[in-house]
């Protein structure tokens, strides 16, 4: 292949520098114009040279959508301003008018009619407007997700330091994406937090991050996500394990999600010690809340939690639950830990309930089963589960790209029922997935690779409607 210097200066002054040992061969003329013209002769199967070029073209292209998108945002807001304040005053009048009803006349009446109109018509157009922006938001992070996998890729094949000058715009542009993601859910989803919904309308597509940060597609097992009530300081915070089994040996946390995909760590917890301590677990279904880890304990069934700020850890039985029964797609997933806006809760089985999901509330002080309810799904039969609002959702296979909630409990109503809400799988086999009350997101470790779901809520009330449901 046969690259000019202006390709070289599309890069940084650091790819210049490592491209130049790699050069087989090379070459200097002059134009007419008197500009020197430099070549060199780089074989694909030495660096691909022009997929960075390539990239760094579409990272233009992103930023520049991104940036129009921002600026979209803004104005939103600025009208969802005005549009509040608009229907301040009108409830304002409305309220007069039936206090005082001989003050005004049909004309008042129908004038009110037609501003009420107008500000219907406005909202309809912006929330159009709202999710046309979701959509392209979703879309970028989708590109530039891809991008990074791919980039990835090529760092394992080729020069480490070559790939990541590249590999770090597409980061820069995942976190401005991120500020812009968050921007919008401040604005059009107050309701972080909140349980103001009807349950789960939609689950998003996948978003694919990349592969675990072992770069081990040997690491099946795992799990990955955020604090789901993280301390102060550490709202940013991701964690990550993955192994080529069950076991469960070690935590890595990350400042943020930068230097997860960087993966850059923080620090690192082992939960094996020779000679010291064995505190390791099994199974998949692990979560992080307060800067503990809740798991499954190994040497002895029961859960356990290890606490990352005094490096301590409790052990505690659960009433008759069995190891006998795992979820679908793994073994030794027997107790799944689970937290939402209401709390801590693990879901088991049990021989009295024949292998039927038995959902428990945990006391987080006490570390104890403090509420229990027997749900009527088999548990064998469930790819995963995960609560939202204290209403337990559970999944299925559906096809090797399609998984589907087909069950909830409620817990405030101890009302079950069977429904269908599909979403698509990266790959077919995942170990992992958990709900973060945090971002109101689905955090799945499919097949070795970090991905994640948006969730859409039915939601009640005028102000929910213009949410998108971040």
């Amino acid at each position: 292949m046969i690259v000019t210097l202006l390709y070289f200066v599309l890069f940084r002054s650091a790819v210049v520098e490592g491209a130049r040992s790699l050069w087989t061969e090379g070459s200097g003329s002059g134009d007419p114009s008197g500009e020197c013209i430099c070549e060199a002769f780089l074989p694909n199967s030495t660096f691909p040279i022009g997929e960075l070029i390539s990239l760094e073209s579409t990272a233009v292209e992103i930023n520049r959508k991104l940036e129009i998108e921002i600026s979209k945002v803004e104005t939103y807001e600025v009208k969802l301003n005005i549009y509040i304040a608009k229907i301040s005053n009108l409830t304002v009048l409305i309220k007069l008018m039936e206090d005082d009803p001989d003050s005004y006349s049909e004309f008042h009446l129908e004038e009110v009619k037609i501003q009420i109109k107008q500000v219907e018509a406005l909202i309809v157009e912006l929330q159009a407007s709202i999710q046309t922006t979701s959509t392209v938001l979703i879309t970028i992070r989708q590109q530039i997700s891809v991008v990074i996998s791919v980039l990835t890729q090529l760092e394992i094949t080729y020069d480490k330091n070559l790939v990541l000058v590249t590999r770090r715009e597409y980061l820069i542009l995942q976190q401005k994406l991120e500020a812009c993601e968050i921007r919008h859910n401040e604005i059009f989803n107050p309701n972080i937090g909140i349980c103001n919904h009807r349950g789960i309308r939609r689950i998003s597509k996948p978003i694919i991050s990349q592969l675990n940060a072992n770069l081990n597609g040997a690491f099946k097992y795992g799990g990955w996500g955020k604090d789901s009530k993280p301390l102060p300081g550490s709202e940013n915070m991701h964690w990550y394990y993955g192994y080529s089994d069950t076991l469960v040996n070690k935590i890595t946390l990350y400042s943020d999600y930068y230097n997860l995909i960087m993966r850059q760590a923080s620090k690192s917890h082992e939960l094996f010690v020779n000679y010291k301590y064995d505190w390791q677990g099994t199974g998949n279904n692990y979560i992080v809340r307060e800067n503990t880890l809740y798991y499954q304990f190994r040497s002895t069934f029961g859960m356990a939690k290890f606490n990352m700020t005094s490096l301590s850890t409790l052990y505690k039985e659960v009433p008759k639950a069995s190891a006998r029964f795992s979820y679908h797609y793994s073994a030794n997933q027997n107790l799944d830990f689970a937290a939402d806006e209401s709390g801590l809760w693990v879901t088991y089985a049990t021989e009295e309930s024949k292998g039927k999901l038995v959902l428990g509330k945990i006391d987080e002080k006490t570390f104890v089963v403090e509420e229990v309810w027997q749900t009527s799904v088999f548990k064998p039969s469930v790819g995963n589960s995960f609560m939202v609002c204290g209403v337990l959702y559970a999944t299925r296979s559906v096809d090797s790209k399609t998984e589907e909630i087909f069950y909830t409990f409620d817990t405030h109503t101890e009302q079950e029922s069977y429904v269908s809400i599909p979403f698509e799988k990266f790959q077919d086999v995942y170990v992992y997935l958990d709900y973060n009350p945090t971002d109101q997101k689905l955090y799945m470790y499919n097949n070795g690779y970090y991905v994640s779901y948006h969730v859409w809520f039915n939601y009640e009330g005028s102000r929910d409607q213009l949410s998108i449901g971040y």
